[in-house]
């Protein structure tokens, strides 16, 4: 089945590698205008806008393409790149045993406040002295890969850390909006989205959370709120909707299946529960994604 660079594998020259950079319009001159379908890697996305439109669906949730604009995507979150016709950008997929072999500290990744696991991930937009910046990066990348050096992964590292930092360093899409706490914040919340991706499948419940956590479940749910704009139970709930529709995706579990991997041991319980949360059935909602 064809399908864009979006959705392939890390290779080179027939190689699997730990990372790739490409053009956009490479990318659609090779493969000939066909639109990419929903799908999900084991490996981190950075996609760079040049001159491209058109659409990116990020576990369900689309985001308009735009110009001098970059997305990052985490591994296993869904997406969906399509395009307009002729567009430029750049492609840079890498892997986390990539930043590990590289000497690239393994909480290097969620320190930034670009990649996100199950959260909204709308683009960066960057402006002209930026974009000047990481073209440098980019192409220094480009360089190092098309090279056969020896040293060409430790090459490419240091400028991928370096384009990623300054990426980090003009980051508007999650502001700091309270400094007094924000070290505090951070960390808890930090600590917070690790539990939930440890546990959203036994623990659906605040007061589980903020027992692990060492604080009140009102706390939490402040704290997360006046951070992200969700209570943490709206958080934990999304991320419970969210896996729903990845496994109804991509396994052929039933509704009650799912429900029963998710910790719902009442099947009733877990489609009131999908429903009321999301506005439509399980079953409604692969309806509408093969419409």
């Amino acid at each position: 089945m064809n399908e864009k660079i979006y959705s392939l594998d890390l290779k080179h020259q027939d190689t699997v590698v730990p990372f790739a950079i490409r053009s956009m319009e490479e990318i659609d001159a090779l493969q000939g205008g066909i639109t990419d379908r929903p799908h999900r890697h084991n490996y981190y996305s950075v996609i760079w806008s040049h001159t491209a439109t058109g659409k990116h669906i990020i576990d369900f949730k689309e985001y308009p393409i735009l110009p001098n604009h970059i997305f990052f995507v985490s591994p296993f979150q869904v997406h969906q790149v399509n395009t307009n016709p002729s567009p430029t950008g750049i492609v840079i997929l890498f892997t986390t045993e990539f930043l590990q072999k590289n000497s690239i500290r393994e909480d290097f990744i969620s320190n930034l406040r670009l990649f996100r696991e199950s959260d909204e991930t709308p683009p960066l937009p960057i402006n002209e002295p930026m974009s000047i910046q990481l073209d440098l990066f980019a192409k220094g990348m480009k360089d190092a890969f098309e090279s056969t050096d020896d040293l060409r992964f430790d090459t490419i590292g240091a400028y991928l850390k370096l384009f990623l930092i300054a990426c980090n360093g003009h980051c508007s899409l999650f502001p700091d909006t309270n400094p007094q706490s924000l070290e505090v914040g951070r960390s808890l919340i930090k600590r917070f989205k690790e539990e939930v991706e440890m546990h959203f499948h036994e623990w659906h419940q605040v007061k589980e959370y903020a027992s692990e956590l060492n604080v009140t479940p009102s706390y939490l749910n402040e704290l997360v709120k006046s951070n992200i704009n969700q209570s943490a139970k709206e958080y934990i709930q999304h991320r419970l909707v969210l896996e729903a529709k990845r496994m109804s995706l991509f396994t052929s579990k039933s509704s009650k299946e799912i429900g029963f991997d998710l910790g719902f041991e009442d099947p009733s319980h877990f489609s009131k529960f999908f429903k009321t949360t999301s506005g439509h059935s399980l079953q409604e909602f692969k309806e509408m994604l093969s419409t």
